[in-house]
């Protein structure tokens, strides 16, 4: 991509508004330059797809956006509804609106479904009702009183969303939702992430499968090497082949 059109990218993630809006961040692991001046916009209630190859920066910008204190943001900005993220820690970006499901998931082991969630909600009833999470989530209705570790791939991924939701959350980011799941499973994933944007709820999804996570977001980033190469709209990604097998391999 032209560096005319980068530096367009650029100044319209500065300027033009937006409910997430990520500003020139730099982000390192030790010694480790991840990720490299990236800008981009996200309004509310849309699916962003964050895609890329293997160490293009997906992940280190999605846990840099989180606050998350590995890598270390050194430079930029990260504004959440006119709120600003960037000095903060994780744990205030998160009471500010931010719920990162990581890709190990990290259920709580030793407790069950219901205390999972219940651990979840610091202040109820602002976030979702345990009655309204098992509404979206029926399987974990059935199994509440399960030990959440000894539930499948899947259903622990249904856990992890239905545990970012049990907070008053305003962004949801994805890390590889789909990781080692049946297409099945994935099917149905999908379903409820498109529930979940039917609420207004803003989301950043990083995920291999590009094609599956293009077919279900509004936009997309690619990253190549910790810089962004494109950014647009999902369609614009599934109607370029050369797009998609210069940055994507497919």
């Amino acid at each position: 991509m032209s560096t005319d059109t980068l530096d367009k990218n650029a100044n319209h993630a500065q300027t033009s508004p937006a409910f997430l809006s990520v500003w020139d961040i730099h982000a390192y692991y030790g010694e480790s330059y991840i990720v490299q001046g990236v800008s981009f916009n996200v309004h509310e209630g849309e699916i962003l797809a964050l895609l890329g190859r293997n160490g293009a920066g997906k992940t280190s910008t999605l846990r840099a956006i989180a606050r998350v204190s590995n890598p270390e943001l050194k430079r930029g900005e990260i504004w959440l509804d006119h709120q600003p993220l960037h000095n903060m820690a994780s744990h205030q970006a998160s009471a500010a609106g931010l719920a990162l499901v990581p890709e190990d998931r990290r259920i709580i082991s030793g407790l069950t479904v219901e205390e999972n969630l219940k651990l979840a909600q610091i202040a109820p009833p602002i976030g979702w009702s345990l009655d309204r999470l098992y509404d979206l989530f029926p399987r974990l209705g059935e199994r509440k009183n399960q030990e959440g570790t000894t539930l499948s791939g899947g259903e622990q991924q249904m856990l992890a969303i239905a545990r970012a939701l049990a907070r008053d959350i305003k962004v949801l980011l994805l890390d590889e939702p789909y990781e080692g799941l049946a297409p099945v499973i994935v099917d149905e994933i999908e379903k409820t992430l498109a529930l979940i944007k039917a609420q207004g709820i803003t989301t950043i999804l990083v995920e291999q499968n590009a094609v599956r996570a293009l077919k279900l977001a509004d936009r997309a980033v690619i990253l190549d090497t910790g810089g962004i190469v494109f950014d647009g709209t999902a369609a614009e990604v599934l109607e370029n082949a050369e797009l998609r097998a210069e940055y994507l391999a497919i």
